[in-house]
């Protein structure tokens, strides 16, 4: 069975500091003193230095960006910060990897393994660090979100402002972060005509936070390398800046499933105490993370749901059984308590708000899962996108990333975090086609595009725990087949220091890729004067006037827009098909109905 849980120090077999431990060329390691303990064998200590680390690269690298002084509107100017922005990650990275690689060539096996996990931890922080710092070159000059005035933002400064002028929630929409912008609004820009403002300050910094809580959560079910492995790639790829709360929940409700499955499987060997405890506190997790953002609960619960039946301890006894009642009736409890607000308006306004925009990942073959396009689409249609492959259509890349989720289902289908990764996909993607094949008749997209999202996340972490997996069994493999016997039978074939080591050099290439990535997310934000590039929503924010009524610094009109104060109100269903994206003459062979005139 893999070993899916968190690296502990010394978990080779002999506690670290004792004889026998060794370092990792083989080298005794003296026991510590009678009765003194190193600082970080407390079980709290280096958990809490990762998060904090994480946490101070990615804020630490945004507020350095603040001092790159370029011109965002020219693309001479955009390139310049892009570069700048690499040249900062190099300056604080290398030496973090020169530390990761002298400790492996060099250090002991103890003194590594805490080195590398914080050194993880880092990696994590500086990948959406980076995003968020070109965010912040992107809106150089401005107090404005991204987004400006219009579209999904606007929504979000009305639904913020309805916060402050007493109207409570709005309709369905989960109301953590509005009602965060309308606090934030108020404490810092003194209320109502702030929330935009706000929106500006919070898209940037949970921009910095997606990296690392997304390796904090999946810390708690993997060890350093592994969890960075998913955290980093879904990160960059996942991570939107404009609502930045949003995908971030996706990225750590999974990993929670998982370590919530896994507990309630483990339930019979704790107290009713400790389970009512465990259960309460996951429950306000989870009843937290439903009022940032509900939507991952919908397409995870089918899948979620019915693994959660089959991994109940029906079989272990009454009191294995009444103790995991306890402790998923307290989870339950707590979280339906905290998230019962928004429960009740989706239960009574659910049916009433009926998703009608369509755009260009509705146009595509729906068993497309790789790749997504947005409503600014630029040049691509849905006939010249997604590219064909070679093989049945399928790129080089889903061949690949398909192998690797046979792998995690061939070889790890006993961890939990595989059962439910699997569970989550093939719920998700059953409600897809459900959505999707009952499109044309109810005239309703239903936000089935977005299980492409979760549907993609699911593959990746099969991938990466295949190839854990396929790591974990060949190496076991080899000590078991190709020891010596004889006196040699204690040594290990696979040296400990040539594993770490290349387990070194596949961070920095992870670190490498992070910083590649993480560009790449940015350029797209870089400012464009085109409604159908994504940059089009830095360049609305520089055309809104500052708090003191001019015009932002590098704004490209010399008369901008007034703030708006405008309060959020439901859109008037006309139970027909809106079909962005696509010219009104095509409305009758894209969308089946005339173009609006």
């Amino acid at each position: 069975m893999t070993n899916l849980a968190p690296e502990a120090v010394g978990d080779s077999g002999t506690a670290p500091g004792r004889p026998g431990t060794g370092t990792a060329d083989g080298a005794p390691v003296l026991s510590a003193a009678p009765g003194r303990r190193p600082w970080t064998s407390r079980r709290w200590v280096l958990p809490l230095a990762e998060v904090l680390v994480s946490v101070v690269a990615a804020l630490g690298y945004t507020l350095l960006c603040k001092h790159i002084s370029v011109n965002p509107l020219n693309r001479i100017g955009q390139v310049s910060g892009l570069a700048k922005m690499q040249q900062y990650a190099a300056l604080i990275g290398l030496p973090v990897l020169g530390l990761l690689l002298h400790t492996a060539y060099r250090g002991t096996l103890h003194r590594h393994r805490n080195v590398k996990r914080l050194v993880c931890a880092a990696l994590a922080g500086l990948a959406t660090g980076v995003v968020a710092g070109g965010i912040v070159v992107a809106l150089r000059g401005t107090p404005s979100p991204l987004g400006g005035q219009e579209g999904d933002p606007s929504v979000l400064v009305d639904m913020a402002n309805s916060f402050l002028h007493g109207e409570g929630m709005s309709g369905i929409y989960p109301p953590g972060f509005p009602a965060l912008m309308a606090l934030w609004a108020k404490v810092r820009y003194g209320g109502l005509g702030g929330s935009g403002y706000a929106l500006h300050d919070l898209q940037i910094f949970f921009s910095a936070l997606v990296g690392p809580m997304a390796y904090a959560a999946w810390r708690l079910l993997l060890r350093p390398f592994w969890a960075l492995l998913i955290a980093v790639p879904a990160s960059i790829l996942f991570l939107d800046p404009i609502r930045p709360y949003s995908h971030v929940v996706m990225l750590v409700l999974l990993p929670l499933l998982g370590y919530c499955l896994r507990e309630m499987a483990r339930s019979g060997a704790r107290s009713v105490k400790s389970l009512l405890l465990r259960g309460a506190g996951f429950g306000l997790v989870f009843g937290v993370l439903f009022l940032w953002y509900s939507g991952w609960y919908v397409w995870a619960a089918p899948g979620a749901g019915l693994l959660a039946l089959f991994l109940f301890p029906w079989r272990k006894g009454k009191e294995a059984r009444k103790r995991a009642a306890v402790y998923v009736g307290s989870l339950l409890v707590t979280a339906g308590v905290v998230g019962a607000p928004l429960l009740y308006q989706m239960v009574r306004l659910g049916s009433q708000t009926p998703d009608r925009y369509a755009y260009l990942s509705v146009y595509v073959d729906p068993a497309y899962v790789l790749g997504w396009a947005s409503d600014r689409s630029g040049a691509l249609t849905y006939e010249n996108w997604p590219v064909s492959g070679e093989m049945a259509g399928q790129t080089g890349f889903a061949l690949l990333l398909l192998f690797g989720v046979g792998l995690g289902v061939g070889l790890g289908l006993r961890d939990v975090m595989v059962r439910t990764a699997a569970a989550t996909l093939a719920g998700a993607w059953l409600a897809r086609f459900w959505f999707a094949s009952h499109m044309a008749h109810d005239k309703a997209v239903q936000l089935y595009p977005r299980t492409t999202w979760i549907v993609m996340y699911c593959l990746m972490i099969l991938a990466v725990l295949g190839l854990m997996s396929l790591v974990n069994r060949g190496s076991g493999w080899a000590e078991r087949s190709l020891r010596p016997s004889g006196e040699g039978a204690r040594a290990r074939v696979v040296p400990r220091r040539a594993v770490q080591q290349l387990a070194a050099g596949m961070v920095c290439a992870l670190a490498l890729f992070a910083t590649m990535g993480a560009s790449w997310s940015v350029n797209r934000y870089m400012p464009s004067a085109d409604s159908n590039e994504m940059g089009v929503d830095a360049w609305r924010a520089h055309t809104v006037n500052k708090p003191d009524g001019k015009c932002p610094r590098y704004s490209p009109y010399k008369k901008c827009a007034e703030v708006n104060i405008q309060f959020w109100k439901p859109n008037r269903d006309d139970g027909k098909l809106w079909c962005g994206g696509i010219p009104y003459k095509d409305w009758p062979a894209v969308c089946g109905r005339k173009g609006p005139s």
